[in-house]
């Protein structure tokens, strides 16, 4: 008991330590973190009841689908020996640029849209989606500095890492990246457009499939066995429908509520593409077939964005 006393007294030590190595990483991630629970409670049960319980509804089938598929990739990853890390980058550059594609074209573009009908002004409304986008922003990197985790290219991150197995780094980065996700199907359906939504959620459940699969090869790589490591990553996807219902939450309270959260979403999607996943891509000396990998995914959540839209 004293033991597990020693330990957590230990990393808030450690935490507080960071913390107040990044002062202005930790006040962003303060202010985002705040922002996030001001649009949760403005929302309050009202997002998840009356007219808006279709919607939750519609938010956990995207969720759900995404955590579906994350399970399927993850699963595939039993049959298969090995993947050559060629592969690997080609299929993280495919759900890089369906989640860059996302970004624009299903949150970006109608929050501009959304806030332009409220605020009638293009200026205000770029202001407030572009105020989204650096919420999200400062939310992932204060996350990324604060919490402890682990990604193949940089070796265990964030405050007393080394007191913590790989597996359970390797879990918290999955974590990191799928929360973002999740938000951004929540988000997606919030405004009550099935043409919004759906090619999100769509296009965050296809590439779900590789991005599972290289999940649960990475794990391999920490000493899991096939199994262990399909199962866990798997289970990683769970923060998809979770994040769906922050998602929906914060973005169902004030009018304005809606293309802010879209823009959050897209920061942080933005963000976990540009730091996370095309730098790890690029890491094998594979940058080129990872790039056509990353045109090809762009390419096919535009058309999904378009054909379901």
């Amino acid at each position: 008991m004293e033991t597990a006393h020693s330990d957590h007294s230990s990393f808030w030590r450690a935490w507080l330590a960071e913390a107040k190595a990044h002062p202005r990483i930790t006040l962003g991630l303060g202010v985002s973190l705040l922002m996030i629970l001001w649009l949760l409670a403005t929302s309050g049960v009202g997002a998840f009841d009356g007219g808006r319980g279709e919607r939750l509804r519609y938010a956990l089938y995207g969720g759900g689908a995404g955590f579906a598929c994350t399970a399927l990739g993850a699963l595939l990853a039993i049959g298969l020996r090995n993947i050559s890390t060629r592969t690997q980058d080609v299929m993280l550059g495919f759900a890089a640029g369906m989640m860059l594609s996302a970004s624009c074209f299903s949150l970006i573009l109608p929050g501009l849209a959304a806030a332009e009908t409220i605020a009638g002004n293009s200026y205000l409304a770029a202001g407030t989606v572009a105020l989204g986008l650096g919420l999200g922003v400062l939310l992932m990197l204060g996350l990324d500095y604060l919490t402890p985790h682990e990604h193949e290219s940089v070796g265990p991150c964030g405050p007393d890492c080394e007191r913590f197995n790989r597996v359970w780094l390797f879990v918290f980065a999955i974590t990191l990246h799928n929360l973002p996700e999740g938000m951004a199907i929540g988000v997606g359906f919030a405004g009550g457009d099935l043409g919004v939504g759906i090619p999100l959620a769509s296009a965050i459940a296809i590439q779900d499939i590789p991005e599972g699969l290289a999940v649960a090869m990475a794990l391999r790589s920490t000493g899991l066995s096939s199994l262990r490591a399909a199962l866990v990553a798997a289970a990683s996807g769970l923060m998809e429908p979770l994040g769906a219902l922050v998602g929906l939450g914060m973005s169902s309270g004030y009018a304005i509520a809606y293309p802010l959260s879209l823009g959050l979403a897209a920061g942080a999607m933005l963000f976990v593409v540009s730091h996370e996943i095309i730098p790890e891509t690029h890491r094998n000396g594979h940058q080129t077939p990872a790039t056509l990998g990353l045109m090809g995914g762009f390419a096919v959540m535009m058309f999904l964005d378009t054909a379901l839209g």
